[in-house]
């Protein structure tokens, strides 16, 4: 009977890098879902519906629901901040160039 061949990490990957392009495209998915989540887990705290959500701001269900399911980034920025807002949170846009940051729109 002969021994299994134990191959390292390192040589595996060595084989099969890893593609930075779809590295970074998975990461910035994952962070627009995880910022949709925490949306969610916000307005369910408060114990609002998607419907009195969607109903306070003059929208579907559906329409929240899908802010909820990633498309943060899809979204108007009137809608995130009306989102936002009817929860009682604060949206601030900042505008970034290399080291230098811009505040575009601040809480009142």
């Amino acid at each position: 009977m002969s021994k299994a061949k134990t191959v390292s990490w390192s040589d595996v990957r060595a084989k099969r890098p890893a593609d930075p392009v779809a590295v970074a495209t998975h990461v910035a998915r994952m962070e627009t879902e995880e910022r949709a989540y925490r949306l969610r887990e916000i307005r369910e705290e408060q114990g609002v519906t998607q419907k009195e959500l969607a109903d306070r701001l003059s929208l579907t269900q559906p329409t929240i629901s899908a802010l909820e399911s990633g498309s943060l980034d899809r979204s108007g920025l009137a809608t995130v901040k009306a989102y936002v807002e009817a929860l009682g949170g604060t949206v601030e846009v900042t505008a970034t160039f290399g080291n230098r940051r811009l505040v575009l729109s601040s809480p009142a």
